[in-house]
């Protein structure tokens, strides 16, 4: 399948997906939750809220008085009811709708084609989607499911109530333009087919009764049993966050259905965008299985009908989850977090997809005062976001309702989305500033998307790295209350930025250790990181994080930097300058421009009682070159540590010949130098000269990483020693 006819999907489940997922089997999973309490109404009526055990619809209550009270365990006379008017239908059949049809609801809706300037905004909202209630609720009020029947309602309600719709028992002014009603309908098999897997649809349908399994069977679907009451009870603790009644599975095909015709309806130009007040959500179902609240895959299941019945003006389609791709580090992530994930991230990959249809998952779980996603998003937020996808794909936009369980919030946040959807601009924005974890987290989900997404790229081409390193410094931010130390000097690659972190007494007279040293998956597999090794995995094997935490218990200073392997300006130069020695050696230059800047501005002029340093792998070059051109170097520091392996090659960093006998004599007597027990520089019989410190062979073969760990006894007794004696270097 090409690009033309791909599906982009951005759900909320881990941090590496938002990539390109193909059409065919969208399995988005994640967490979910679902309640109860019931109020049902007619078609187009606000209705009143009736307990669990009871149903009341105005447009049936004459035909079905015996309907009015039904205990929950007994919903066959109601299945019945409901399934004589849930009357198969097929988005295809020929003329025009009957009366009866379209009071039932059940016809595909259609509308004569008008200029684009007139177009409406259209919304889809069914009743009958309510009927999908916990079969046996909780004896207390407070402990009903989440995904409670009443959020359409309230949906429904507020844009009733803010004249955006004509409800005939809400009496207040209405729009000049108010929403175009989107009729849904049932599903059918071979549209939800597309998607999930056929035994997923007759599982399902089996939780509904016979009628169901017949409709099943006539549309080419083997059908087993129908399930009892207890299998439906059952169920309910058997699966994610589930409940199932008889009317489920008919609330799941209106659900499904009523995406497909509000997506349809955009795409074919009835009108120019829309919101789907559906539930049961879908964004968590499986292909195989229900989860998460989810049964079906509304939006998906849209995506691809659309694709099928336009070919050729529905190619390619965007199914964004509000939820954003992000792993945020902790809950409380507020409107700025989003905004600055919106920008960052979701929006130059949507420009850069181009999408004929984008498709908002609306999830509203992260909405101020929702008691799971724990966030602070607010209406306002969410109607910014709304706008910034509103120019794609020439405006065709469709919001379908997911998740979200706080009444209130679900309301007003999908009030602001319809009211930008129907041309408002949104509300200021009062929080703009991301927090400092927020930032860092899109950040590093920048630099790892950019392997899929050029436009995310920044000049740093060694992408992977700088988002190994961007979650390491988010790592280290948390445990260690590090800040980031700021490089301004335009001479050193941009590749420097973000590499050095400090704690914040670097400049306390405390004693202070500084490490120099390669990327952490370098260190810790002693290769370059492949590109689908989890970064939990490698920062949780870093040896040299021990270190760290040993430093920051005893009450030192750090400084941390990162040497990238890398340097982004070095594959900026003329094509006379490609000679892959002068790359090296522009590569050198700056890493020990770095060194001096660091040590004139952050290191020498401080007030600390000792300056260790310690490099790891190759920067440990730039703590010898700091040795030999700077005097105050060996007359402020106590001690230099080194690790070295096999990948260092002769000859080893060294004190330069132009300098004094003394300056020798102090490397060697101020420093540990480990050099892994198979070094070239240890098939000879001659020992190392002093010129390269006091170097020690490592019983350890296995690269710095398990140097580091073997060492560790014997480097901390060295340091604190050290440390004790007052520090100071000095001849």
């Amino acid at each position: 399948m090409d690009i033309d006819s791909e599906i982009l999907v951005s759900s909320s489940s881990g941090a590496g997906q938002g990539e390109r997922e193909r059409a065919r089997g969208l399995n988005k999973t994640g967490n979910g939750i679902v309640i109860a309490s019931m109020e049902i109404t007619d078609q187009d009526g606000l209705g009143e809220d009736v307990g669990f055990g009871q149903a009341h619809d105005r447009t049936t209550s004459q035909h079905h008085e015996s309907h009015a009270s039904l205990k929950a365990h007994d919903t066959s006379e109601l299945e019945h009811a409901v399934w004589g008017r849930v009357k198969a239908s097929s988005p295809t059949e020929n003329g025009p709708p009957s009366k009866d049809e379209l009071m039932d609801g059940d016809c595909a809706w259609t509308m004569p084609m008008v200029q684009p300037k007139l177009l409406a905004t259209g919304l889809c909202y069914d009743v009958r989607m309510r009927y999908h209630c916990e079969l046996d609720p909780p004896k207390q009020r407070l402990d009903f499911h989440p995904e409670d029947p009443r959020r359409i309602y309230h949906i429904y309600r507020e844009l009733c109530q803010a004249g955006l719709y004509k409800d005939p028992q809400i009496n207040v002014p209405i729009i000049d333009k108010p929403l175009e009603r989107i009729r849904a309908r049932n599903a059918t098999a071979s549209e939800i087919c597309l998607v999930h897997d056929p035994r997923h649809y007759e599982f399902v349908a089996r939780t509904a009764g016979k009628e169901a399994l017949a409709r099943c069977r006539n549309e080419g679907i083997k059908a087993g049993l129908a399930m009892s009451d207890d299998d439906l009870v059952h169920l309910e603790r058997q699966y994610d966050s589930i409940y199932f009644n008889r009317l489920t599975f008919a609330s799941a095909l209106l659900s499904t259905g009523g995406a497909i015709e509000t997506c349809k309806a955009v795409v074919s130009g009835k009108v120019k965008n829309a919101i789907a007040v559906i539930r049961p959500p879908g964004h968590h179902a499986e292909c195989n299985r229900p989860m998460g609240f989810c049964l079906f895959d509304n939006v998906s299941v849209a995506a691809k009908v659309c694709q099928a019945d336009y070919p050729e003006t529905c190619r390619k389609v965007l199914i964004l989850d509000w939820n954003i791709n992000v792993p945020w580090p902790t809950k409380g992530m507020g409107d700025a977090d989003y905004l600055y994930a919106f920008q960052q991230v979701v929006m130059p990959v949507a420009y850069d997809f181009n999408p004929d249809l984008v498709i908002i998952a609306a999830g509203f779980d992260a909405a101020v005062g929702d008691q799971l996603g724990g966030c602070f998003v607010t209406p306002t937020c969410y109607a910014h976001m709304a706008h910034m996808l509103s120019p794609l794909a020439n405006g065709k936009l469709v919001v379908c309702l997911e998740g979200g369980y706080n009444l209130s919030s679900i309301s007003k946040s999908a009030l602001a989305v319809t009211r930008t959807l129907l041309g408002e601009p949104p509300d200021r924005i009062e929080e703009t500033t991301p927090t400092k974890s927020g930032a860092a987290t899109v950040d590093m989900v920048r630099a790892y998307q950019c392997r899929f997404w050029p436009c995310l790229r920044s000049e740093s081409k060694s992408s992977t790295k700088d988002a190994l390193r961007a979650y390491q410094k988010q790592q280290m931010c948390d445990e260690f209350d590090m800040i980031e130390l700021s490089v301004f000097r335009d001479r050193i690659s941009k590749s420097f930025k973000h590499q050095v972190l400090a704690t914040i007494n670097y400049a306390d007279k405390v004693p202070l250790i500084v490490f120099f040293h390669d990327p952490v998956g370098r260190i810790s597999s002693n290769l370059i990181i492949l590109l689908d090794s989890p970064f939990t995995d490698i920062c949780k094997n870093d040896t040299l994080n021990w270190y760290r935490q040993w430093a920051f218990k005893e009450g030192f200073a750090i400084i941390d930097v990162n040497f990238p392997n890398h340097v982004a300006d070095i594959d900026e130069v003329d094509e006379l300058d490609s000679d892959k020695e002068l790359e090296h050696a522009k590569h050198m230059a700056e890493r020990a421009e770095l060194a001096i800047y660091l040590w004139e501005n952050y290191i020498e002029p401080n007030d600390s009682t000792a300056i260790f340093f310690m490099g790891v792998g190759s920067p440990s070059k730039e703590i010898v070159y700091l040795l030999n051109n700077r005097e105050s170097f060996f007359q402020r520091v106590s001690t230099i540590l080194s690790f070295l392996d096999t990948s260092t090659p002769l000859p080893l960093p060294s004190v330069s010949d132009q300098n004094t006998y003394y300056l020798s004599k102090w490397y060697k007597q101020n420093s540990l130098i480990y050099l892994s027990a198979s070094h070239q520089m240890w098939n000879g019989d001659r020992k190392p000269s002093k010129r390269f410190g006091n170097v020690k062979r490592s019983e350890v073969d296995t690269g710095v990483n398990d140097m580091l760990e073997y060492h560790r006894e014997e480097v901390v007794e060295f340091v604190r020693r050290k440390s004790l004696s007052g520090g100071k270097g000095g001849r």
